[in-house]
């Protein structure tokens, strides 16, 4: 039985003295015995949290009494138990990582695409002059994208501007953007606007609330998560899995960290190969002396790691995933 929920949401509002609010808002939440992750910044607030149900119908009623965040939207997924294990609120320059931290040039309450709802979404996406846009990371659309989207080659949503001359060649046609919950949408369709995309859309409520509102259909694979389920289903109509266990090829919807920190990457593994390895990506990441104990699960609580130059270096070479940076 599902006796808890997690909320996705996120809010473009201003917020003065954010580093002091993002204390306020920590203690706040340990008082309801939320556990989550949660973005402040002088932009707005971004956060996933978790916890019963009634810590939750608090937790959404505070937010919606703040007169800045009041028009905040809240997906809300029933789980069976908490999705994080810790409850984190911190300050940060954005709300998500983009590196357009201008308001005179980027300003999500000023000018972002179209909202379409889901349906309007579904309705629209097939058409001949439409390009499905999804705005996020490797990582997140090899494990599940919409059918016959245009997925970008970007570790993180800082690189999305870098891209822009990559889609060029669309800019006579109605651009639909998505992401996870919206909030990459919201810059990456001003950001196309800025550059003379004319027709540009974003799905509302991002894959999450397509799935809850459309049966996801045509969603091909899981939806990436950032808390410690990693990914979701969200197609009751024609589900279907797109990903590859790294190691053998069979096809798996399950992504793990790496279970020595060092590595840490990001990737995905069957059920075999993760108990082959120990929940390892290779045999040499399995002989490492700092390997953590793999549950199965491969999600770990965070701690401090010495920088990886090496895996730095290499990551400027070629795709390999990173730690979440992001949240959806």
């Amino acid at each position: 039985m599902n006796t808890y929920q997690t909320l996705l949401y996120y809010c473009y509002s201003p917020i003065h003295n954010a580093e002091q609010f993002a204390q306020q808002h920590l203690d706040f939440c340990k008082s309801l015995n939320l556990v989550g992750r949660i973005i402040v910044a002088e932009e707005g607030l971004n956060g996933t949290v978790s916890g019963t149900k009634e810590a939750c119908a608090q937790y959404m009623a505070a937010v919606h009494a703040d007169p800045r965040f009041a028009k905040t939207d809240f997906k809300i997924d029933e789980v069976p138990e908490p999705s994080f294990i810790k409850m984190h609120c911190r300050y940060k320059s954005e709300i998500v990582h983009s590196g357009l931290r201008d308001p005179q040039i980027i300003d999500p309450n000023k000018q972002t695409g179209k909202h379409l709802e889901p349906t309007e979404f579904m309705q629209m996406k097939d058409s001949e002059d439409v390009v499905i846009l999804d705005v996020r990371s490797n990582y997140e659309h090899n494990v599940g994208h919409f059918k016959n989207a245009l997925t970008l080659d970007i570790e993180n949503f800082r690189e999305f501007p870098e891209k822009l001359k990559e889609l060029e060649q669309y800019k006579g046609k109605k651009i639909l953007t998505y992401c996870t919950g919206g909030i990459k949408c919201e810059k990456a369709s001003a950001l196309l606007l800025k550059e003379g995309f004319q027709d540009v859309y974003q799905l509302h409520g991002g894959i999450i609330k397509y799935g809850k509102e459309a049966g996801g259909k045509d969603f091909e694979g899981e939806c990436y998560v950032f808390d410690n389920r990693v990914s979701v289903p969200v197609n009751s109509v024609n589900p279907s899995i797109v990903s590859t266990c790294r190691n053998c090829g069979t096809v798996t919807a399950k992504m793990i960290n790496c279970a020595n920190p060092v590595c840490n990457e990001h990737f995905t593994q069957c059920d075999a190969c993760g108990e082959k390895l120990e929940g390892c990506c290779s045999t040499t990441c399995m002989e490492h002396p700092r390997k953590r104990h793999y549950d199965g699960t491969g999600y770990y609580v965070k701690i401090p790691q010495p920088v990886n130059t090496e895996k730095i270096s290499k990551r400027k070479h070629k795709n390999f995933p990173s730690k979440l940076e992001e949240t959806h």
